[in-house]
Order: C-alpha cells, then sequence, then structure tokens
C-alpha cells in the first residue's frame, strides 16, 4: 500500500482496499476498470451541474437533497481515484504537490520578469502553436 503523510488519507485508502477484499473484488480492481469507474463517478457529479448557471452552481450546495447527491459523487470520484493510485502506486499528495510545483514554473506571476507570462502556453499549458508559427517565420 503507497504510505501517505496523511494519516486521514492513509486510514481510508486501507479502508478502502479491506472493502475490496473482504468481497474479493481485487480481480476487478484493475487500472483499465477503475479508470473508467472513475470517469462514470466524474460524469455523475458533472451531470448535476450540466444545465446551472454559473449562479445556481456557485448555491448547489444549499439545497440538502441536491447537496447530498454532490457530496455522495465527491466521495465516489475520491474513492475511485484513491483506489487507481493504490493499484499504480503513486502517492496522490506528493502526485497533486509535484504538480503544483510545476504549474507554478509554467505559469509564473504577472510581471515576474518575464516577458510573455504564459511562456506560449494557453492556460491549460498548451502551446500557442499559432504564436509558435508565426514566430517562426
Amino acid at each position: 500500500m503507497t504510505e501517505h503523510p496523511d494519516p486521514g488519507l492513509a486510514r481510508l485508502q486501507r479502508r478502502l482496499a479491506e472493502f475490496a477484499a473482504a468481497r474479493n473484488w481485487q480481480p476487478y480492481h484493475t487500472p483499465k476498470n477503475l479508470v473508467a469507474a472513475l470517469s462514470v463517478e466524474a460524469s455523475e457529479l458533472v451531470e448535476i451541474f450540466q444545465w446551472l448557471t454559473p449562479e445556481e452552481s456557485a448555491r448547489v450546495m444549499d439545497d440538502p437533497g441536491t447537496a447530498h447527491r454532490v457530496t455522495d459523487e465527491v466521495a465516489d470520484v475520491l474513492a475511485y481515484l484513491l483506489q487507481l493510485c493504490e493499484v499504480l502506486g503513486v502517492d496522490p499528495l506528493a502526485a497533486l504537490a509535484a504538480k503544483i510545483d510545476r504549474n507554478e514554473l509554467r505559469f509564473p506571476l504577472p510581471g515576474a520578469g518575464d516577458r510573455d507570462p504564459d511562456g506560449g502556453q494557453d492556460r491549460d499549458g498548451h502551446r500557442d502553436r499559432d504564436r509558435d508559427q508565426q514566430s517562426e517565420e
């Protein structure tokens, strides 16, 4: 099992593994199956917000019934993500910390001395191909 500095996260991951083991579900908990289940659960979370306006989505937790659905789907997404991390040997907290570190380098604060603050990348970190092609011409 992957060890985590947060005993709460490690304890939850251990409970998920024990729950699956007690039901002999390990043969089904392949990376492919866990990723598919994670995608389904994330889609169920999206479904709750799908047709809401931005204002309505900001107030979604005000309705107890909807809040319960959101909370359940968030738990399902997290459960499958933690199980996937367990199977693959990924430390989710270390992975997140490393990703934040990389993003801080990729997206420096405005005015941090870089003439092109996004480094030629859009908000998602993809290169701006049009800008690159223009500069090559």
